[in-house]
């Protein structure tokens, strides 16, 4: 695959449009995790509430993606992008302007910061529908790539929260934000290849196919185990290690960073070889990764290390899911990915919550870590098993020049 071809193949303005409204979105998404030191301390959370608050971000945005898709489908993808924007812009100036000062203000926040979770159901389908099958894998991993917004969260809210507070952290976030807003408007259009729109029963016709509650157990894995980790690691590496919120925000960067810069090249690698292939060796690493952090290594960049190649092994395959979605979903893509982005919501509010759990109970993350392994084992045993029946007949014929 020429670079060339595939610059021809779509709408540049527009893929450019989906990553910054995607990436931007997710800084927000995953806002309470590198804030979530200072805040435990203001409202005096144990580790339990810690670790819900982090984590409703992720369950709200899973459910959310599922109605976003929805209206991608009824509405177009950049009409309903809009929407979303609009509402996540309201509720962070509400935030700042109230202030939060309960732990119950805090998850009604992580509510609102599901929405911008939920941008990933509208930039995924925003950029595919402009490219043809056998470019999938590289336009959603670039669009994708956008949960590096995660870094930027990481990286600057935990040294700006000590230097102007943590609540004006999220008043300022809105700014970024608003820039994104109007790029996306500027630049995001509409592919002229929509499909018609649908009653609102029939968008999830797809859950009586067994492909579709495949790729949402998959990504349930890839992806909830990014954006738990995304939102837990600055908590984890203070509890486990004694770091200050801003070293461990450094590191949660290093990890996310590795995890975010590899979802193109998972797409790019799963449009070579087969996404099928792409996610064996994926879980496989995944899981020995975190395994091996589960015994809390010493020292801390020993632990850095082990998460970031669990992370890049996360990463990859992110991107070898969503290649594969549009070969077998193309006409529903936009409801497709709302449910593939939910169970890949749900994924991530079951890390990182059990994660905060296994630290109440038992006193360290072992139990929490170790559980998600499992899980990536599961998904490896699984994806054996539906590997053969893809490669016969998972490609209807309009997607015959891509990889299973």
């Amino acid at each position: 695959m020429s670079l060339k071809a595939f610059m021809k193949a779509g709408h540049a303005p527009t893929l450019f449009a989906a990553f910054l409204y995607f990436d931007l979105s997710f800084m927000v998404w995953v806002l309470l995790g590198p804030l979530a030191v200072q805040i435990a301390a203001d409202l005096h959370l144990n580790a339990a509430q810690k670790g819900l608050m982090v984590a409703l971000p992720a369950l709200a945005g899973a459910a959310l993606r599922v109605v976003m898709g929805v209206l991608v489908d009824h509405l177009r993808p950049r009409r309903a992008g809009i929407i979303a924007q609009v509402f996540v812009l309201a509720g962070l100036a509400l935030a700042w302007l109230v202030g939060v000062h309960s732990f119950g203000q805090a998850l009604m926040l992580g509510v609102v910061l599901g929405m911008a979770g939920a941008s990933f159901a509208v930039a995924l389908p925003l950029a595919s529908r402009w490219y043809p099958p056998e470019h999938q894998g590289m336009a959603l991993g670039i669009a994708g790539a956008g949960n590096s917004g995660t870094v930027l969260a990481s990286l600057f809210a935990p040294a700006l929260a000590v230097a102007i507070g943590w609540n004006n952290v999220i008043g300022l976030a809105a700014v970024p934000l608003t820039v994104a807003f109007l790029v996306y408007l500027a630049l995001a259009k509409d592919s002229p290849r929509q499909p018609a729109p649908k009653r609102w029963a029939e968008y999830f016709d797809v859950l009586r196919r067994s492909d579709a509650w495949a790729l949402m157990g998959f990504y349930s894995v890839t992806f909830g185990g990014f954006v738990g980790l995304s939102s837990s690691l600055p908590v984890y590496f203070n509890a486990q290690y004694g770091l200050s919120p801003v070293a461990a925000g450094l590191f949660t960067a290093a990890c996310v960073f590795a995890g975010s810069m590899v979802r193109p090249i998972g797409g790019a690698l799963a449009d070579r070889f087969g996404g099928s292939k792409v996610l064996t060796a994926v879980y496989a690493v995944a899981a020995a990764a975190l395994v091996v952090a589960s015994f809390g290594l010493h020292p801390v960049a020993l632990a850095l290390g082990v998460f970031v190649v669990g992370m890049l092994a996360l990463g990859l395959g992110n991107g070898a899911v969503f290649q594969l979605a549009p070969q077998r979903f193309g006409r529903e893509i936009g409801v497709m990915t709302g449910l593939i982005g939910m169970a890949g919501g749900v994924g991530g509010f079951y890390l990182a919550s059990s994660l905060g759990f296994s630290k109440q109970m038992t006193g360290d993350y072992q139990a929490g870590l170790l559980t998600f392994a499992a899980l990536a084992v599961l998904a490896l045993v699984g994806l054996v098993g539906v590997r053969r029946r893809w490669r016969s007949g998972f490609a209807d014929a309009a997607a015959a020049t891509a990889r299973v």
